[in-house]
């Protein structure tokens, strides 16, 4: 069973990005056949949309923060004939470009139709299934791949970098969408735990990279260190009113923070973190040197270069 990527749809997928116009315009030079489903709420209704207007059985979507490169049309994924993909996404990793960070967060996915359209996920799942409630990847059958076509731009503005930072902070910290006991936090999975450190410490050097750091700590601060509902992390408008205007938030206030909230997480979950973040030079160093940890690859997908 083949899979080429130039006979899918290609959906780009913007909600409020500041950035989305622009990514738009990229995708539509390199993909001209690509559609667009944008400002929809919540993210069940919005990949239904995606399913809906799509004309093939399969779709790709393509996130507003995100650029693909122009290879991964060439894509061919050769499946086994016994297969059954009906209920699997496709996931690749996407680059982030504040901290380098390449998994599965921001990469663009394979989507079977009529998996969406049933699907129920986020603000429309079961109020018992706490793993479909924040995110898909607990839910869905996912066959991961190692290879990038897409790069994450997620810190155009202040806001958006936060978001980022705060959304991956409380994801990155649970188990399957639940909450860890403090005594078993440190014992959870080892590379979701150093991408979180790494969300928590790196990203000084670009744009709008503090804070995205904030926003890492200050997710997972919320999510282990209170009693605040993190199934609310799927809710765009419920992390506006957290957000608040911190935009204004004058630089020294900011890094005082960062700092304020890494010395909470190190004295209560004995995070193996610094209260200060890498510094520019630190973290370009950090890039330069870091090998992104593999994932599982389905052996049966080939790259048609």
């Amino acid at each position: 069973m083949k899979i080429k990527i130039a006979e899918l749809d290609i959906i780009f997928l913007s909600y409020d990005e500041p950035n989305a116009e622009k990514n738009w315009a990229d995708l539509k030079n390199k993909v001209p056949w690509a559609k667009r489903v944008h400002g929809i709420l919540g993210s069940d209704a919005a990949h239904k949309e995606c399913a809906r207007i799509s004309d093939t059985d399969r779709f790709i979507t393509v996130d507003g923060d995100n650029t693909i490169k122009q290879e991964f049309l060439d894509q061919v994924l050769d499946f086994d004939t016994h297969a059954n993909l009906e209920k699997s996404v496709i996931s690749w990793c996407g680059q982030n470009i504040i901290n380098g960070l390449m998994y599965g967060n921001g990469g663009l996915k394979c989507w079977p139709k009529q998996y969406v359209l049933d699907m129920k996920t986020h603000e429309n799942a079961d109020p018992d299934n706490t793993n479909a409630q924040v995110d898909f990847c607990w839910d869905a059958q996912y066959i991961q791949q190692n290879s990038c076509f897409s790069l994450t731009h997620n810190n155009y503005t202040p806001k958006q970098a936060w978001r980022a930072g705060f959304r991956e902070g409380v994801k990155l910290s649970l188990n399957r969408g639940e909450r860890i006991a403090h005594s078993e936090f440190l014992k959870g999975h080892p590379k979701n735990l150093n991408m979180l450190y790494i969300w928590t410490m790196v990203g000084s050097d670009v744009k709008n990279g503090d804070w995205a750091i904030y926003g890492a700590r200050e997710g997972l601060e919320m999510t282990m260190l209170s009693d605040w509902d993190y199934v609310n992390v799927r809710d765009f408008t419920h992390l506006d009113e957290i957000w608040a205007n911190r935009d204004e938030l004058p630089e020294d206030i900011l890094h005082n923070e960062i700092w304020n909230i890494g010395t909470n997480l190190i004295n209560q979950l004995q995070l193996p973190i610094a209260t200060q973040p890498l510094s520019e030079e630190q973290s370009i160093f950090f890039k330069t040197v870091n090998k992104n940890y593999g994932r599982v690859i389905n052996k049966s997908v080939i790259d048609n270069d």
